[in-house]
């Protein structure tokens, strides 16, 4: 979703059950922390302190196979002979009978531990499967939710699904959830992100977000998307800092509605996995108060994933992200790193403005026993206008990853990355790839 205010809000179920797996959010659930800057450990919502076990369980019942997922029903293959139809082996190497496979149940208990939002727990499950089983182009759809819940009193829950049919021509994507969120703010700006002196802010809310999306050729969909938001921020401690009042003057109840425009072009081979091909992504929502909203502003975002195998076990991934805003809009709408993963290291908040750019590069390597690792680095920065860009503001990633395949068929992994940036250095865990 584009709008920050609904990432701010309530990522949960959305990054993990829907997004996590098939779509643009990213992240378990996203919220700066209360540390400042120097050694210590920084760990946000999205980007969890590890517990000392891999807490995944999985239920399991059985899929059709969709090794290809072009976009083009050109790419579906012709009828096999009847030698191909004869039970094949599965992954541990038995023979099945079952040509109809049905659905994959995954579920995944993440346990937390923040500086920011105490201990605490998220829930989350997905449902994995054939929107028609007669459909052998389309990607998996996939239902699911979640919940969360902390000992700060930070709390949600959400439920969303994307659905993909008619040999992909159609792609279909709704989430909603209600949640408390407590973080801190920090600014806008380079400067006030650097400074590390934050104010400890708590939003209250709902969110509602349904997209719909036609492929037009050349592997290129088009859509319109329709978000609501509505918002109750307020401080927990009184501040007399001018540009913190400044911010949450106006925002202390509001109402976000918006609709947008999303151009796709989609060509990996898998949404779980991507081993090749890519993906450009350009999406711009349209806020107004003919929309019942509180504020009129416009939100812009572009992304340029590409992917290359290197070898059976092995893939190289890129990513390219920028984000725009313009208009009245509140501080939680603003471009920011931490909300998703384009540049891991960083607690969600932190830095943000009007403009950001991010660009990261990511090896990942597929080991036996379910488990993989990856390696990554990157760049980004923020700022209030593309002329304000410069290298003295420049903030650089690194770190290293665990992977462990919670679903084998459909390459579903859980994630745990720790990242090192320009304030210190954090956690994350998820399900799916960071991108």
């Amino acid at each position: 979703m584009s709008s920050k205010t609904a990432t701010m809000l309530l990522m949960l179920a959305w990054s993990l059950s829907v997004a996590g797996f098939a779509a643009e959010a990213g992240g378990v659930l996203n919220g700066p922390d209360g540390n400042t800057a120097g050694s210590k450990t920084t760990v946000s919502m999205e980007e969890h302190r590890p517990a000392p076990f891999l807490p995944g369980v999985i239920a399991r019942a059985t899929l059709p196979t969709q090794e290809g997922l072009s976009s083009d029903p050109k790419t579906k293959e012709a009828p096999s002979s009847p030698a191909a139809k004869a039970p094949q082996p599965d992954s541990q190497g038995n023979k099945s009978s079952k040509r109809k496979r049905s659905g994959e149940i995954l579920v995944a208990p993440i346990p937390i531990l923040s500086p920011t939002i105490g201990s605490g727990v998220v829930l989350v499950g997905g449902y994995i499967f054939p929107f028609s089983k007669n459909d052998k182009v389309s990607p998996p759809s996939i239902i699911g939710g979640g919940g969360l819940v902390t000992s700060n009193h930070s709390r949600g829950f959400a439920l969303g699904g994307q659905l993909y049919f008619k040999e992909n021509r159609y792609r279909a994507t709704v989430a909603g959830g209600n949640g408390t969120l407590r973080y801190n703010l920090y600014g806008v700006g380079p400067g006030a992100g650097d400074e590390g002196k934050s104010v400890p802010v708590e939003n209250r809310g709902q969110f509602f977000y349904v997209e719909f999306l036609r492929r037009v050729g050349w592997n290129i969909f088009v859509g319109p998307r329709y978000q609501f938001v509505q918002l109750t921020t307020g401080v927990t401690v009184e501040t007399s800092r001018p540009d913190i009042n400044e911010l949450l003057k106006n925002v202390f109840k509001a109402r976000a509605s918006a609709l947008g425009l999303r151009v796709l072009r989609e060509t990996r081979d898998s949404t779980f996995y991507p081993t090749r091909g890519g993906q450009l992504d350009l999406v711009g929502d349209f806020f107004a108060q003919s929309l019942g909203s509180k504020f009129s502003y416009q939100s812009y975002s572009f992304s340029f994933n590409r992917f290359s195998s290197l070898s059976r076990n092995q893939v190289l991934a890129y990513r390219f992200t920028a984000c725009g805003v313009n208009g009245n809009a509140p501080f939680y709408a603003l471009c920011m790193f931490g909300v998703k993963n384009d540049l891991r290291g960083y607690e969600a908040g932190r830095y943000l403005d009007r403009r950001m750019f991010a660009t990261q590069l990511e090896y990942r390597l597929v080991l036996p026993k379910r488990f993989g690792l990856v390696a990554f680095g990157g760049v980004g920065e923020v700022a209030p206008s593309l002329g304000k860009f410069n290298t003295d503001n420049l903030l650089p990633s690194a770190g290293a990853g665990l992977r462990f395949a919670l679903s084998k068929k459909h390459h579903v992994n859980y994630r745990i990355d720790y990242a090192v940036g320009k304030n210190g250095h954090t956690w994350s865990m998820g399900v799916g790839e960071a991108f």
